[in-house]
């Protein structure tokens, strides 16, 4: 298995356009912090703001997610990112305004846009043939880690450098170029599935995403056990005696490790199967951040996140696909939009627990009790999933005879490796 089949223009097309997208979604909540900081009580306002910029992307991205139509997804798109960068211009060309416009400008910048996420995915996997699924999705995640990595320093260079508006007017920028960027793409998916019914049959779309509700917890696990070493590493850098400065340099070390698993995890087919493999990532991430709650030195510390963020993209990774797993073509945009509203979600409800636990204890133990609410999480998923491909196969063996008898010796349907619970590339 080899990178040959994203290796083409459309797909750079895709890449240029995502980073438009996607990029001003990574500068947004250090942004708005550094717009603000100089006002009185600053940091806490700029704190509520990226709160309701993520609330925001939470609310919007399954409400318009939901209303992706595969064959012609480009003008909700297109919409959608134009409205989003009106927001970030109006952040950073009206910064002195009242706080509740700033909180309406940045709900508005975050809510918009938020679909973009899911119907890109949904693009990128149609510019490829499917044995290079897995690829595109790595691929997809190299890129959201290098953007993870440029962020922070750009927003900190501009702000500082120059003014603090000038983050959120590139971010405003970058989201109106890449509505342009949509028109070289294709203009819709695959909206059926010739060999299941389930989307043909007129099943509703809110059904059938709540029916691949043990992915989405497991996909919020994922982010959330990261995302709360993230939000706490400085605090526990103090308690450890060691310089909060090196905060920067271990959270590059962190994304730098998920681009380098990405990588690695496009390079050939893994045994197990889907909800397995992610299991078996999510312990090794676990493992990980339970060592940086205990190791006292800083090498130690930054080799456990480094190596937790390699098999963190791992976990992630494998629910996207399994998302493919569990939803027809058609549903799969507005799919990967709940996906993504259920990992701010997990990330919120993660610097809240931090948040709360840092009043009480120390931050090592924050992070332990983040760890073991992220094992119960995966632990509900996995048996969520696991529930549930029985349920399929136990249906799969059940065919309705002309006549309304049903035969449970006859052959069900043949299915594709994606539909049939197997794994994605074909070959387990």
């Amino acid at each position: 298995m080899t990178y040959r089949d994203v290796a083409t223009p459309r797909v750079l097309v895709w890449a240029c356009t995502s980073v438009g997208a996607r990029m001003p979604v990574a500068m947004a909540p250090l942004a708005l912090v550094f717009l603000v900081r100089e006002r009185p009580g600053g940091y806490a306002l700029g704190a509520v703001l990226a709160a309701v910029y993520v609330i925001g992307e939470i609310v919007g991205a399954p409400v318009l997610g939901m209303r992706l139509r595969p064959e012609r997804p480009r003008p909700h798109l297109a919409s959608g990112l134009a409205v989003g960068a009106a927001g970030f211009a109006g952040l950073g060309l009206l910064p002195d305004v009242n706080s509740l416009i700033l909180g309406a400008f940045a709900f508005v910048a975050g809510a918009a846009p938020a679909a973009a996420t899911g119907g890109l995915r949904a693009l990128l996997t149609e510019l490829v043939p499917e044995r290079a699924v897995a690829q595109a999705l790595s691929t997809e995640s190299m890129l959201n880690s290098v953007i993870w990595s440029v962020s922070p320093a750009a927003v900190t260079g501009l702000a500082l450098g120059v003014a603090p508006r000038v983050p959120l007017l590139l971010a405003a920028g970058l989201m109106a170029t890449s509505v342009a960027g949509l028109w070289p793409l294709p203009g819709g998916w695959k909206a059926d599935d010739p060999v299941d019914g389930a989307w043909d049959a007129g099943s509703s779309l809110p059904r059938l995403l709540l029916g691949a509700w043990p992915v989405y917890v497991t996909g919020a696990a994922s982010l959330s056990l990261l995302g709360l070493a993230e939000l706490a590493l400085p605090a526990l850098l103090e308690q450890r005696g060691i310089s909060v400065g090196w905060s920067g340099p271990m959270l590059t070390g962190l994304a730098v490790g998920g681009g380098l698993g990405a990588f690695l995890y496009g390079l050939r087919t893994w045994p197990g199967l889907l909800h397995t493999r992610s299991v078996v990532f999510m312990c090794g991430t676990s493992i990980c951040v339970t060592l940086v709650a205990l190791i006292p030195n800083t090498a130690g510390i930054a080799a456990a996140l480094a190596v937790g963020g390699l098999l963190q993209v791992g976990a992630l990774l494998t629910r996207n696909l399994a998302l493919r797993d569990a939803l027809p073509p058609g549903a799969l945009a507005a799919g990967y939009s709940v996906m993504y509203a259920a990992a701010g979600a997990g990330y919120a409800a993660t610097g809240s627990l931090a948040g709360a636990l840092l009043r009480v204890t120390v931050p090592s133990h924050a992070i332990l009790a983040g760890v073991v609410l992220t094992l119960a999480l995966t632990g509900v998923g996995w048996w969520g999933e696991v529930r549930r491909r029985r349920g399929s196969a136990q249906g799969a063996d059940v065919v309705v005879a002309p006549g309304g008898v049903v035969d449970a010796s006859a052959p069900g349907p043949e299915r594709t490796a994606i539909r049939g619970g197997c794994d994605p590339e074909g070959r387990l």
